[in-house]
């Protein structure tokens, strides 16, 4: 075991593989060239149509040992993972490898499937049981975590090899043109997938919408499907909405979204061109409304907004707030309608969204970003993947991308949550470092990191209740008491890397 420059224990390999200890945010290269995969010639007449996933399945050659991936846009509401699952097992396949965008608890179908060995690995984020049976030890299934930007970086790099990308494509036509705007399973943008079409070794769309050639517009192309599947349903895009897409109404959720619009102000970003990124919850929303007002009191004329879009960003950008929304995900059905309709709502990949390793992600040009946490700690740093009980519950998503990337990090959080403390003076996983943390609003206080002395001094000013961040702990601890630490047995269950990479923390066995 070595351990990483945050002092988690990482060991020199885990399950075949060597591991990188996490050293900082920004100063590992890239060490290969970019992926490629193998050229094809199709001639004139030739047809891309299989009848069904077992002859997609088949024509890819996929043994036991390898990859498929599939994009996680419809959410709760995707049907093809477990279809596809259902199938290789069918088919006798085992060891198989899972590297889709993201695993939510719709996909818990796969867990018989897990348990008889048809797949062993997971090469993405897991929401759910599925994360919670792995960190109690009950399915023998590896799991790495990565961020967007990081999973991006990974099939760019060729890190991560996928044999068979299954993409949903709600309109898709013969060649395999496709989008994500028209059909009865319309999920918006397939910002996830744009990467796995261009770097895995076979990609086939799987729809239940087959237009006449050219489909329009054109997300995907067909220059890089090798085959078409038609279906009957790619699920239930209502399912897209997985968190309230609401403002809170709680007082509490309404006065943290109340500072952070206020640290925002104070930083001196809030001015035309500022471009902005937050989350779909309650209090998020809420602090998105509060900077909407100060840009309408200040005719304030933002330049993007970016991230997971819902129908309140394409508000402001129909109302004149924004110009422009990169969309890398659709979080609602308003978000969906909006890119059929507005110019200026335009689909981006998730690798110029937020990898670390190309010549300039999206995330770099952000002023400020809206995070969560299920933990902080009193060096800022920010767990989101595990809860308090040890289980590996949720996904990275962008949080470590957009938090390297704007000018201004600020974590929303209410200050205890389940009678538990949010500051900790250690979080039980460490998702995102403190270095790329800026501020932490809670209902009881905002702490601000060091390095902001002007900031701090501006909030200061404004009768804003700033306070340090260890004396925070102590305060919010009198009240909770001390939690009992999770015990954990020795087994490592996941690794969780960093944009770049390198082991920023594992997850092991939680000891029950």
């Amino acid at each position: 075991m070595a351990k990483n420059s945050l002092g988690r224990e990482i060991p020199a390999q885990w399950r075949g593989r060597t591991l990188d200890p996490y050293l900082d945010p920004w100063n590992k290269k890239p060490e290969v060239l970019r992926a490629t995969r193998p050229l094809v010639r199709r001639s004139p007449g030739d047809s891309k149509l299989l009848p069904s996933l077992r002859a997609a399945l088949e024509k890819c050659e996929l043994r036991d040992g390898m990859n498929i991936s599939t994009h996680h846009h419809l959410r709760n509401g995707d049907l093809l993972l477990n279809m596809l699952v259902k199938e290789m097992d069918a088919m006798g396949l085992r060891d198989m490898g899972i590297a889709s965008s993201s695993v939510h608890a719709v996909h818990a179908e796969i867990i018989p499937y897990i348990r008889k060995g048809v797949i062993t690995r997971i090469e993405t984020g897991v929401n759910g049981l599925i994360g919670e049976m792995v960190s109690r030890g009950e399915l023998n299934c590896s799991v790495i975590v990565r961020s967007h930007g990081g999973r991006a970086r990974s099939l760019v790099t060729g890190e991560v090899e996928v044999d068979a990308a299954f993409i949903a494509a709600p309109c898709c036509d013969i060649t395999g043109n496709m989008n994500g705007v028209h059909g009865p399973s319309a999920c918006g943008s397939l910002g996830y997938a744009y990467t796995d079409a261009r770097y895995a070794k076979k990609v086939i769309a799987v729809t239940d919408n087959l237009v006449r050639y050219p489909a329009s517009p054109i997300s995907i192309s067909q220059s890089d499907v090798d085959y078409v599947v038609q279906i009957e349903s790619l699920g239930d895009p209502r399912k897209i909405v997985s968190t309230t897409t609401r403002i809170t109404r709680d007082p509490a959720g309404l006065l943290i979204a109340k500072y952070a619009a206020e640290v925002i102000e104070a930083s001196g970003l809030l001015k035309d061109g500022f471009s902005f990124q937050t989350g779909a919850g309650g209090t998020s929303l809420a602090v998105a409304d509060n900077i909407r007002r100060k840009m309408a009191a200040g005719q304030i004329k933002g330049s993007f907004g970016c991230g997971g879009i819902t129908g309140y960003f394409v508000d402001m950008l129909e109302q004149g707030y924004f110009e422009t929304l990169f969309d890398v995900q659709c979080f609602d059905l308003n978000a969906v309608d909006s890119m059929r309709r507005n110019a200026g709502h335009r689909e981006i990949s998730a690798d110029l969204y937020a990898s670390p390793f190309n010549r300039g992600s999206v995330v770099n040009m952000l002023d400020c970003v809206i995070l969560g946490a299920t933990e902080v700690d009193v060096d800022f740093n920010v767990n989101v993947n595990t809860e308090s009980s040890g289980y590996l519950l949720h996904n990275t998503g962008g949080h470590c991308d957009t938090a390297a990337g704007a000018k201004l990090a600020i974590v929303v959080a209410p200050s205890i949550r389940g009678r538990l403390p949010i500051v900790r003076n250690a979080v039980t996983t460490v998702t995102t470092p403190g270095e790329t943390v800026d501020v932490i609003v809670t209902e009881r206080g905002i702490c601000i990191a060091d390095k902001h002395v002007d900031l701090k001094k501006e909030l200061l000013r404004r009768n804003l209740p700033v306070k340090d961040i260890r004396q925070f702990h102590e305060e919010i601890t009198q009240i909770t008491g001390i939690p009992k630490p999770v015990e954990f047995d020795d087994e490592i269950v996941a690794l969780i890397e960093y944009r770049d990479g390198s082991i920023i923390d594992v997850v092991r066995r939680v000891r029950e």
